[in-house]
């Protein structure tokens, strides 16, 4: 059989309604991030849909035409789609911390850096006791990627598990993949529920099993079985329910707390990953009703065409930039991470992913092993900070002059 390549896949229509939606959800990750809303966090949320129901949506669309699905092709687009503009960021910002952050910043960096580039950061980061919510310490400048992390761990598995279930039959395939996604999700969910720690969340908040529902109800709704139904609510009475979910998204971004909100790791997180999936699958459904007009307003389009660079950019510059948090620190913060994102987008992620011949087929290959390669020489060669010393005769005068203590 003749391989079949990516443009002889029968293309989806584009949606601008969903660069909105990227919009809208980037916004509400950098208001979170500048202390001005306290649930914008929920806009991971809204990508991790947005992802499972677009790559679910192509693949299956893949296996409707061909069969089966090109692992090596579909790996070698989402690699061109995300290594360049991440392993740029890495690297500049490697490179900024190391000549003016703290000894603490560049050590922190050192350390994680490896882990983002083996998209494995997330558990990292657990392991480390990294808080997500902690207020106190030094911010780490990568941190934001653990959510990176988890979508790419969702690219590498979620593919094989369509191929093996296409295997089983090309007939239904959408129906079997409805009820494996709803079936894992709910797995998903019962995992967050039952490691919870009420008083860091942390752990069941970032970590790619109890976080898989919000991707896999994404994949959901992409297939045939949840489009039908979806198009008859749309007959029906769809316009109501879209306004309907977007009001009640944005009334919980508005009032929840990550760390107070004990009740969104007991399933809220689960309904609004549900309702961002529905919404989604609305506004395909639905591209005239007014909230998905309002998503095809051109700034937020932008910002969403451009919304992956802008969530690598936006935390390193937040953190070197605005360590004070004032309006002023942010609003330069914020202008900052727009030019780097617009630039990422369009000297580095465009150029590669459209236009260079050299980055497919096996000279991509070798430029794939050749920037792994580099990067892991950028963690090997750039020396960290010297160990904290300690002055031993001050310790000794300290012993013999003690302070005033309870007995004094």
């Amino acid at each position: 059989m003749t391989q079949l390549q990516p443009t002889s896949i029968a293309r989806k229509v584009h949606q601008p309604a969903l660069d909105g939606l990227r919009g809208v959800a980037i916004l509400g990750v950098l208001l979170f991030h500048s202390d001005y809303l306290s649930g914008g966090f929920l806009g991971v949320d809204l990508f991790f849909a947005l992802s499972g129901y677009l790559i679910t949506d192509l693949l299956l669309r893949e296996i409707e035409a061909t069969g089966a699905v090109s692992l090596v092709a579909f790996w070698g687009r989402r690699i061109r789609r995300l290594l360049p503009a991440l392993a740029t960021m890495l690297a500049v910002t490697t490179v900024a911390v190391w000549a003016v952050g703290s000894p603490e910043m560049v050590r922190t960096t050192l350390s994680d850096g490896p882990w983002v580039q083996l998209n494995l950061v997330n558990w990292h980061l657990l392991a480390q006791e990294a808080g997500y919510w902690d207020r106190f310490g030094e911010a780490r400048v990568f941190e934001h990627l653990w959510s990176i992390a988890v979508e790419e761990q969702f690219y590498l598995v979620w593919p094989a598990l369509l191929l093996a279930i296409a295997w089983c039959g090309r007939r239904r395939v959408d129906g079997r993949v409805a009820v494996f996604a709803a079936l894992a999700s709910v797995a998903s969910l019962v995992l967050m529920i039952a490691l919870v720690n009420s008083v860091d969340p942390t752990r069941v908040y970032t970590g790619t099993d109890t976080r898989a529902f919000s991707l896999l109800l994404g994949a959901m709704v992409a297939t045939r079985p949840a489009r039908d139904m979806l198009a008859r609510v749309v007959d029906r009475r769809g316009v109501v329910v879209l306004a309907l979910l977007a009001v009640g998204i944005g009334t919980v971004w508005l009032l929840v707390d990550g760390v107070n909100s004990v009740w969104l790791f007991t399933g809220g997180l689960f309904a609004h990953s549900l309702a961002s999936a529905l919404l989604i699958g609305l506004c395909v459904k639905a591209p005239q009703a007014l909230v998905a007009k309002v998503l095809t307003w051109q700034p937020i389009r932008w910002l969403g065409l451009i919304s992956y660079s802008l969530y690598l950019w936006h935390w390193p510059v937040f953190v070197l930039l605005s360590p004070q948090r004032g309006w002023v620190q942010t609003v330069v913060a914020l202008a900052v991470s727009i030019a780097l994102a617009a630039l990422s987008k369009y000297l580095v992620e465009d150029p590669i992913r459209f236009r260079a011949q050299w980055a497919v087929g096996r000279s991509g290959l070798f430029a794939f092993v050749a920037l792994m390669i580099g990067l892991a020489v950028l963690w090997i060669l750039l020396p960290g900070p010297a160990p904290a010393t300690i002055d031993i005769t001050k310790l000794g005068m300290s012993a013999a002059c003690p302070t005033r203590g309870w007995s004094g």
